[in-house]
């Protein structure tokens, strides 16, 4: 079943099941957790009884805001969530959410869903924003988090878990940058930064792409072990109603998201379903490493076959070597 077919499917004959595994005494992070689907399954996590929720967000006022509407619906205590800020666009603030997330006596789950839709090209560090904070900044995140995350494991006896919020649209990334790009002598980054040729109605799609060939990369390099017993993973929820853009769409862009509020799109908490079965210690071995959209399935694509393996492996010693450059040492895990 291809994208297209498989998506319609989903979208009308699919609903993610209600989590039900009791969360007692487990700590969880989910960045982007003020609004939409990490508010959504942060109110999931809450009915399940999860000691503390940690709400990983840029504006610590909205996640201010996104506690007293957690703790009004759920009837949860306010010492059940904390807000800790975090701007994936700026990796001095990755790095400074990572050194406080070391100090923890606890952390059981990280659910990675913050991210950026835009159409216009804006920069930061250096690089396109999509790509910066869907890309790079969302990889050096979950790289912080894996020693934490072990030393729980450890400590616990139950497998920690990394789950990133990725697409089912990397299936449909085209990744025009990246045509003659080798014979150019341009990197990955190089090629995407290059505002001229910039295909930023692709750009989504494209970011999520690379995220999926990172997650491969680090679950490989992270095999469940007894000394390493973190499940790495990447999740779809499909076509929600969300908020995701950070600008003001173009009017093709409108219509889809009309559909998307109207027609298409799964409700919200519907789709956070998704993200928290996706961080569930119920998951088993056969997940790791997995792109999850309704069950473990093929990622599809430019992710596929003897050219996948090889965009991996190139994005994997490019990015690996960037990140290296950010923060030393962090790739050494």
């Amino acid at each position: 079943m291809g994208w297209a077919s498989h998506f319609i499917y989903s979208q009308f004959f699919l609903t993610p099941p209600l989590p039900i595994t009791p969360l007692n005494s487990q700590v969880y992070i989910i960045t982007g957790s003020n609004t939409g689907l990490g508010l959504a399954a942060a109110a999931h996590l809450a009915r399940l009884n999860c000691a503390l929720i940690i709400l990983a967000v840029r504006s610590e006022a909205r996640g201010r805001a996104a506690v007293t509407s957690l703790v009004a619906s759920t009837g949860r205590p306010a010492s059940s969530f904390a807000v800790w800020p975090l701007d994936l666009s700026s990796f001095a603030s990755v790095r400074a959410f990572g050194e406080r997330v070391a100090g923890m006596e606890r952390l059981d789950a990280v659910i990675q869903n913050a991210g950026v839709l835009r159409e216009d090209w804006v920069e930061a560090e250096g690089m396109e924003s999509t790509i910066t904070i869907n890309s790079v900044g969302a990889v050096l995140f979950g790289m912080l988090m894996l020693p934490k995350l072990r030393e729980s494991a450890r400590k616990t006896g139950k497998m920690g878990r990394l789950s990133f919020v990725g697409s089912d649209l990397q299936m449909q990334a085209k990744f025009t940058e990246n045509q003659g790009r080798e014979e150019a002598g341009l990197s990955v980054l190089q090629a995407l930064g290059d505002e001229k040729k910039a295909n930023m109605g692709d750009r989504y799609s494209t970011s999520k792409l690379l995220l999926i060939l990172s997650v491969r990369a680090l679950a490989q390099q992270s095999p469940l072990t007894p000394e390493s017993n973190v499940l790495i993973n990447l999740v779809s929820p499909g076509a929600c109603q969300s908020d995701l853009f950070r600008s003001e769409p173009s009017f093709g862009m409108k219509i889809v998201v009309f559909l998307l509020n109207h027609i298409i799109g799964r409700r919200t908490d519907v789709g956070a379903r998704v993200l928290v079965n996706g961080a569930s210690p119920e998951l088993g071995a056969e997940a790791h490493g997995a792109f999850i959209w309704d069950d473990i399935r093929s990622p599809g694509g430019l992710a596929e076959g003897s050219k996948g393996k090889a965009l991996q492996e190139e994005w994997h010693k490019e990015l690996w070597a960037k990140l290296e450059s950010i923060h030393p040492g962090v790739t050494q895990f």
